[in-house]
Formats: C-alpha cells, structure tokens, sequence
C-alpha cells in the first residue's frame, strides 16, 4: 500500500471516527467536507479507498426528497466508488433490474415507511451475488430487526458510519 492511499484512507477515517464521537457538522459543513476529501484524492492522485473502485447503484423506494441520499452519494463519489444514481422513488422492478444490469457491488437505498418492507426482500431475493445492500433511514432505528429481516446487508445510522463501513470493506472486501 502505497504512502498516498494511505494518507487518503487515514483522512477518511479521521472524518468518520470524529463524527462518530462527536456528531455530524452541519449540511454545509457535510458538504464542504465531500468536497474537502473529493480534492485531496485528486490531489493524492489515487483512486479511492479502495485499489480498484467498486460501483453502487443508488435509489429510494419511497423518498421523494433524497436527502440522505444525497449526502451519502457525495461521500461514495468521495471515496472513490462508481455511482450509479436511478433516482427518487423508484419501484423495485427497476432496481433489480439496474442491478442485473450492472452487477454493482453494493446497492444504497434510502427507506423511509416499514410498509416497502416486501419491496425491500424482494430486491434483496434477487439481487447478483456479489451486490450487498447498504440503507438507511429511520425505519432502521425504528426497528432494529428491519435490516435483518429484509435483507440488508448494513444500515448506516449516518454518513459517518458509511464511511466507516466502506473503510471496512475495502479492507475485507467479504464484509
């Protein structure tokens, strides 16, 4: 591993274990600090987190605003992840047919209502192998057993801990 991508890795890091302890800036201070990573990778002159980029198909169920979304795309362009991006309020016929169709290796949806549970296992039960599922919204901490039911692979409390968890994955891509 290279000096660079180690500095890149390390900033990241910084970012979301600060976060972590000590809460979220806000929207414009999210934003900036996209911004802020987006420019040292290129700066640095690698490709991400990761030695090869994975991709990510993103959408929302039933979201029509894609507030998190947004701010969770930023952060996987960021980081050095292929997006993607179907859009708004999608139904899960065009979800998995976008995965079919460009085998992504993780799929980031924003939930917001329990009543797109079926939705959600749907998609999960015919996704490509290699495509894990990374959410959130407030049904995940509404019920902690949601994720697990429907198939989702990780629900991110916040962006913070998406960054932590691709961190983690590029480091075991088997997560």
């Amino acid at each position: 591993m290279d000096e660079a991508y180690s500095a890149f890795r390390a900033a990241v890091g910084s970012f979301a274990n600060r976060w972590i302890a000590t809460g979220l800036p806000s929207r414009q201070g999210l934003d900036e600090a996209a911004g802020n990573l987006e420019c040292l990778r290129e700066r640095l002159k690698v490709n991400g987190i990761w030695d090869q980029s994975p991709s990510m198909v993103t959408a929302t169920l039933d979201d029509g605003l894609g507030q998190g979304l947004a701010i969770i795309e930023k952060y996987a362009v960021a980081v050095g992840i292929r997006l993607i991006r179907l859009g708004l309020m999608q139904t899960p016929e065009a979800v998995m047919d976008a995965c079919r169709l460009y085998q992504p290796d993780f799929l980031g949806l924003t939930i917001l209502q329990f009543d797109t549970e079926d939705d959600l296992i749907c998609i999960a039960n015919h996704l490509p192998s290699k495509t894990r599922i990374v959410a959130g919204g407030p049904v995940f901490s509404g019920d902690p057993d949601f994720a697990g039911r429907t198939g989702t692979h990780f629900a991110a409390k916040n962006v913070a801990v998406f960054l932590r968890y691709m961190l983690d994955t590029s480091n075991n891509p088997q997560m």
